[in-house]
């Protein structure tokens, strides 16, 4: 947090993400990349690698090895975009990037 208690950046998410994070049925991997999300929202991206077209993917070491596929989408704001785990990862990138240009209109 910030000296005022107010977040660094604002994380927001794509309906395919919201929709991908209720499905996970393990209980602590979904606490798990909700925990990593509101440390980014601090600053504290933890795991993280670009993947190419502006895309990074955070890296959540819990049960199969979650996956979140995101992009900065402003001076102080991020946008989730899609998640999946270590073996669904080529099958998760594909559609992150498949959202990313649906919403640059290409």
């Amino acid at each position: 947090m910030t000296e005022n208690n107010k977040p660094m950046y604002a994380i927001d998410t794509t309906p395919e993400f919201t929709g991908w994070l209720s499905e996970i049925k393990d209980a602590q991997g979904k606490a798990a990349v909700t925990v990593r999300m509101l440390r980014a929202q601090n600053g504290n991206f933890g795991d993280t690698e670009p993947i190419g077209d502006g895309l990074s993917e955070m890296r959540v070491f819990v049960g199969p090895g979650y996956r979140v596929y995101y992009v900065r989408s402003g001076q102080a704001s991020y946008l989730m975009l899609y998640g999946s785990d270590k073996t669904d990862q080529k099958r998760g990138i594909k559609r992150a990037k498949q959202i990313l240009d649906a919403l640059r209109g290409a």
